[in-house]
């Protein structure tokens, strides 16, 4: 949805949105917005479509109606490469698990969201390392093997907003947390989002997580058929 002289007036514009699996549980998503720089929490028990619905809004999956905005370019719209194309320049994800490359430092694991999304190749250490360093990494050249989980999700974030994001999706970032490291991890993502300008949306059943952002969007009445 653009406003006055072509700008993009929200991060995600969601209309009339449906899919559905060959299970037959489905999702319509009736109408939903996200604004720049917003954080909106995706509430809802196991298997209500949460991660089904966050991964629409990343391009992973295709829905079979209406239309779906990420910073102005019409997903529903697009053809698989260009679907990658802007998930790579401007959707960063944060995953339960840190899909990290274990061989790889933390400051390739980085470059490699820098390379995907085309950036120049002169500017990936050095943003990497910048990166890696306001999250407390102090060391960047270690194999992300050899790093404790924690700083491991730390080189995880530092990857999600490496290419600034006009938005963010984080799946579950906590579910494998006891409560006190989930709250930690959970402000690590808040702040990181917050200083890289990008709109924040995640999905949990944690009842705990459901005071820590601005809006909070109860994907129940969405679900059509069996849960997932």
């Amino acid at each position: 949805m653009r406003g006055y002289h072509g700008r993009v007036s929200s991060v995600l514009d969601i209309h009339n949105l449906r899919f559905r699996r060959a299970s037959g549980f489905g999702l319509h998503v009736p109408s939903l917005q996200l604004g720049h720089g917003q954080t909106a929490l995706l509430w809802g028990a196991s298997g209500t479509g949460k991660s089904t619905l966050l991964w629409l809004v990343a391009g992973l999956l295709r829905p079979q109606a209406g239309t779906l905005e990420v910073a102005g370019e019409r997903l529903d719209a697009m053809r698989e490469s260009d679907r990658d194309r802007i998930r790579a320049r401007r959707i960063g994800l944060v995953f339960q698990t840190h899909h990290l490359l274990p061989d790889f430092t933390a400051e390739e694991n980085v470059a490699m969201a820098l390379m995907a999304a085309g950036e120049p190749e002169r500017g990936h250490r050095e943003r990497a390392r910048g990166l890696l360093a306001s999250l407390g990494i102090e060391r960047p050249e270690a194999p992300a093997s050899q790093l404790s989980v924690g700083q491991q999700q730390r080189v995880a974030v530092a990857r999600a907003i490496a290419c600034r994001p006009a938005l963010v999706l984080a799946d579950e970032p906590t579910a494998s947390l006891d409560q006190a490291n989930a709250q930690a991890t959970m402000q690590l993502i808040l702040d990181a989002c917050r200083q890289a300008g990008a709109a924040l949306l995640c999905a949990s059943h944690d009842p705990a997580m459901r005071d820590r952002f601005e809006r909070v969007i109860d994907v129940t009445p969405f679900v059509q058929g069996v849960p997932a």
